[in-house]
């Protein structure tokens, strides 16, 4: 997650075993956002179906659930996989297996399984604690594979349906003391959690320098397949150090939207022009990135915003990478006047759907067609394992189901 927010633990939760959440009813009168008025007109072409939040600090088969930071679902079998940001503080770095049904009425989510993701030797992945106190003296890149990680999303491959997932690495460097660096990765996982391989990233994902790559926390938030499985395309949160800073009450900033092969050649990388934050003491960040089925040159890309004591703010922008300028040997954004970023038009803004209160959300998928035509759209939130208070911002783990013409 890129809200600043790390989660503690919450011991003696009572055990469940099976939840089955019913549908809820859509709210239907207008929400004001705290944010004034959307910069851009959002498209009519969305429309919201319903929510549904799962109880807080609930438990699932010994793991407490929530985190809960991406969604994908299966076309072949219609299942879903969500991944926890639980960066094995609370309990293993994992994942989770669900059925959901999306239809014109609504959402409803049953939990099915989970099970952790493994390390490259078999064993689950440490805390951040665990790796400190035990620094890894092989090489940085087998170490990378045994670091503590920090998962963000999870997709089905296409080809094989086969998990893949991403984190975002670590950037602390303490005044004193053992720095906790290692590099963002997306890696593909057996049905069991076991370490199958890792996607080869382009070089200005890796953490070199103090001033150089991924800020701490704002790494690879989101990716997906493309092209039917032949293309990997992934966004990086926020700015990279190089590229300028971060965005602002009034003014955005420039990320880096990268499309490769399934062996890791870069295909191309573009700049993505982030909204400005719109208040003070918040952040936004791209959040999650969906593939159109369809057309490899056109994605969904949602942006979410988090501003302490006024709320949230979530937007899905269509998104063209159509005469956009390939800016990978690009060293720095800070000065992009020659580069065209990637094209964006809003496709929808929760607030304007009808919906008053949205969690963090950080996780979207495409859900089945509905009798209308319509193609429906899940999304899920963060609810940060509450553990602490963000003032005026839901922190629940919900789903929410929208329906795409």
């Amino acid at each position: 997650m890129g809200t600043g927010l790390r989660m503690c633990c919450y011991p003696g939760m009572t055990p469940r075993s099976f939840i089955a959440v019913a549908a809820s009813v859509a709210v239907l009168a207008p929400a004001i956002s705290v944010f004034g008025a959307a910069s851009a007109q959002a498209d009519q072409r969305v429309r919201l179906l319903g929510t549904t939040t799962l109880p807080a600090k609930l438990t699932f088969q010994g793991t407490t659930v929530g985190g809960l930071s991406g969604i994908d679902r299966d076309p072949r079998s219609g299942r879903y996989a969500l991944i926890s940001d639980d960066r094995s503080q609370l309990n293993p770095a994992r994942f989770y297996t669900a059925a959901i049904d999306v239809s014109a009425k609504g959402i409803g989510v049953r939990l099915v399984d989970t099970k952790p993701f493994k390390r490259i030797d078999g064993k689950p992945y440490p805390s951040p604690a665990q790796w400190q106190a035990e620094p890894c003296t092989a090489p940085r890149v087998r170490c990378d594979r045994l670091a503590t990680v920090d998962p963000e999303d999870i997709r089905f491959d296409p080809r094989s349906s086969r998990l893949w997932w991403s984190q975002e690495g670590d950037r602390q460097l303490p005044m004193g003391g053992t720095p906790l660096v290692n590099d963002p990765s997306i890696r593909s996982t057996t049905s069991d959690g076991s370490y199958r391989g890792q996607l080869p990233l382009p070089r200005n994902y890796h953490i070199t320098t103090e001033n150089k790559g991924p800020r701490a926390n704002l790494g690879i938030e989101g990716f997906t397949f493309a092209d039917h499985g032949r293309l990997v395309t992934s966004i990086v949160e926020g700015p990279l150090l190089q590229d300028g800073p971060a965005p602002s009450v009034d003014k955005g900033g420039f990320t880096r939207l990268t499309v490769q092969s399934r062996q890791g050649r870069v295909v191309g990388q573009y700049a993505y022009e982030l909204d400005a934050v719109g208040g003070a003491n918040g952040e936004n960040g791209a959040a999650a990135i969906l593939a159109d089925p369809r057309d490899p040159q056109r994605y969904l890309v949602l942006e979410r915003t988090v501003v302490l004591g006024k709320g949230n703010r979530i937007r899905i922008y269509e998104a063209s990478l159509r005469g956009a300028t390939d800016v990978y040997r690009r060293d720095s954004l800070a000065d992009a006047k020659r580069v065209r970023p990637v094209r964006k038009h809003l496709l929808a803004d929760l607030t304007a759907l009808g919906l008053q209160q949205a969690g963090i959300v950080e996780g979207m998928t495409w859900g089945p067609s509905l009798r209308t035509g319509e193609r429906t759209l899940v999304l899920v939130a963060d609810d940060n394992f509450v553990a602490r208070e963000i003032p005026g911002v839901p922190q629940v783990s919900q789903f929410i189901a929208l329906a795409v013409r």
